[in-house]
């Protein structure tokens, strides 16, 4: 179906771009959303006759978008969570949960916004795009830890699920040495008896 873009849309086209989409997008997304025309001699009148104002009302929604991606970008969150001994969270942290942590900071940001290929199973620092305007993207990082002690030490550079690995290797070694004089005495007790 060929319709004319009202706004830039990712991966598609800028405003009044003519392009060609499957049905069910044009439907479903573009349509529905007023983000495009079907591409008829009237729509084409319609979009020329409202062109200025529809590029007008494109600018201020990328000048606001601007503004607020600038209190955002380079934001650090953090989000506390349960995990196993290898760092794999107990569940994971999905666009709803940033949201939330961005809402409880005082940025407005949509769900629809957050670019999050999967959600986030480890702990650690996550890099995150959020796209405020199909023209401005900034990006935020998700501290995802067990406590605030563990996000401070993440936020310097310590790599906390390697940290935790050497802990429990060391500990591992110390019982291993503990059981191996243990394990000595007995046999110098034993020795002792005969």
């Amino acid at each position: 179906m060929q319709v004319i873009l009202l706004e830039r849309v990712e991966n598609l086209g800028g405003l009044g771009d003519e392009v060609s989409v499957k049905n069910g997008f044009a439907r479903n997304f573009l349509l529905p959303k007023g983000k495009a025309l079907i591409a008829n001699n009237q729509n084409r009148a319609r979009f020329e006759a409202e062109r200025e104002a529809l590029e007008k009302r494109n600018a201020e929604a990328r000048d606001a978008a601007t503004s607020t991606g600038s209190s955002l970008d380079g934001q650090t969150f953090v989000l506390i969570r349960q995990s196993g001994a290898t760092g794999q969270l107990y569940g994971s942290v999905s666009a709803r949960d940033i949201v939330e942590a961005a809402g409880n900071a005082g940025h407005s940001v949509k769900r629809e916004q957050v670019r999050l290929n999967a959600p986030i199973k480890t702990l650690g620092l996550h890099e995150v795009g959020i796209r405020l305007h199909a023209e401005v993207r900034v990006d935020i990082t998700i501290n995802v830890a067990r406590s605030e002690d563990e996000a401070e030490r993440q936020a310097a550079g310590e790599n906390i699920i390697e940290t935790m690995q050497a802990e429990q290797q060391a500990a591992a070694d110390e019982q291993a040495s503990e059981m191996a004089e243990a394990a000595a005495e007995l046999d110098t007790a034993a020795e002792g008896d005969e």
